[in-house]
């Protein structure tokens, strides 16, 4: 399940979490986060229970890609404990942001 990531619900779902999170910063126009789009979805079908994977639109919520300095995007956070564990920048593999989430399944 892909979740939707606001200032409203990002204390709760994200930073107090049980399980770690992953949140893609992205915005509708850009190409990069398009591409990404796909590989984004899949590892949220796959990794459903073990790891929270959604979205988080920087133009919807700009006070959020701030407060975690997301200067280019696609950027993907992971999160753990309510903390920073792993960040991604640009358009990866599919293979590549997988083995960013395995390390924090560990």
């Amino acid at each position: 399940m892909e979740y939707k990531f606001t200032t409203a619900d990002f204390e709760k779902e994200v930073l107090s979490s049980d399980i770690p999170v992953l949140v893609d910063f992205y915005a509708d126009w850009c190409g990069p986060c398009k591409m990404m789009g796909p590989i984004v979805k899949k590892l949220a079908e796959e990794y459903d229970g073990k790891i929270k994977i959604g979205k988080c639109n920087v133009d919807e919520e700009g006070e959020l890609a701030r407060k975690y300095r997301v200067m280019s995007i696609p950027t993907m956070i992971i999160f753990a404990g309510g903390e920073v564990k792993e960040t991604v920048i640009g358009a990866v593999s599919q293979n590549e942001l997988e083995e960013k989430i395995k390390k924090v399944l560990v």
